[in-house]
C-alpha cells in the first residue's frame, strides 16, 4: 500500500491508522489498558510490517466504551463482555431495520 492509498482510506472506520501510543493518548488511557482489552479479545489490532499494533477508529470507539465502564468500576473482563454484547445488539438492530425496509419495498401495503 502506498502513502497515497493510505491517505485515501483515512475516512474508513476500519483502517488501522493509529499507533498504540497515539490510541492511548486519544483515549486518555495507558498502553497496558489497550493490551488488556486485546487479551480479553474485545479488539484485535492489526499489526504493521514491523509488528506494531495499529488501531482503527472503530476499535477506538469500542475501547472508549470499555474504558468508560472500567472507570465506573466494572471489572475489565465484564466491561469487555458488555461492550461485545452492546455491539452485537446494535448490529442485530441494524440488520432488522434493513430487513423491514426491504420487506416493505418488496411487499408494499395494499391500497384500501
Amino acid at each position: 500500500m502506498t502513502a497515497d492509498d493510505s491517505f485515501g482510506r483515512l475516512d474508513d472506520d476500519d483502517f488501522p491508522a493509529y499507533t498504540m501510543g497515539r490510541a492511548a493518548d486519544m483515549l486518555g488511557t495507558t498502553q497496558s489498558f489497550l493490551r488488556a482489552i486485546g487479551e480479553a479479545r474485545l479488539i484485535t489490532p492489526l499489526r504493521s510490517a514491523g509488528g506494531h499494533r495499529r488501531y482503527s477508529r472503530y476499535q477506538l470507539r469500542i475501547a472508549a466504551r470499555a474504558r468508560e465502564l472500567v472507570d465506573r468500576g466494572t471489572p475489565i473482563e465484564a466491561a469487555c463482555r458488555i461492550v461485545i454484547l452492546e455491539d452485537q445488539l446494535q448490529e442485530a438492530q441494524r440488520i432488522n431495520a434493513e430487513h423491514r425496509r426491504s420487506s416493505r419495498t418488496a411487499n408494499p401495503p395494499a391500497a384500501a
